[in-house]
């Protein structure tokens, strides 16, 4: 039974729960942004390029022969996932900024600036009037 409490108590943990809630919502955020690219942002894209279909574009390296099928390399997908990848990641880079931008300013307790130049050079000379009377 040891071993079950030990497994217990690491996956209630904060960081695993968080970490699995935040797999979960990563998927269905790169489920919503891959359905924006492929029904919302190709379509005008294509249609401005000349009536493009991203999802057909392919570089045929051989022809279909009888029962075999047709080589290619599908570049029309690769640009649509490129597309979902600029997407997420920059999501992703302006949520992790948010996030840090938040631990600075609850880490960076205010501190009184030093005395200046001035009042260094002033505190000198009064000690050194103190010296001499």
């Amino acid at each position: 039974m040891g071993v079950m409490k030990e497994f217990k108590e690491f996956a209630v943990k904060g960081n695993v729960v968080d970490m699995a809630v935040g797999i979960v919502i990563g998927a269905a955020f790169g489920k919503i942004v891959t359905a924006f690219v492929d029904g919302v942002l190709m379509p005008p894209i294509g249609l401005m390029l000349g009536g493009v279909n991203f999802n057909e574009l392919a570089l045929i390296l051989q022809e279909a022969t009888g029962e075999a099928e047709a080589v290619m390399i599908n570049y029309g997908i690769f640009v649509q996932t490129l597309v979902d990848f600029i997407i997420i990641a920059f999501a992703i880079f302006l949520v992790v900024r948010g996030i840090n931008s938040l631990k600075r300013k609850e880490e960076a307790p205010k501190t009184p600036p030093g005395p200046s130049k001035e009042e260094l050079l002033l505190g000198e000379i009064r000690d050194l009037l103190k010296q001499r009377s």
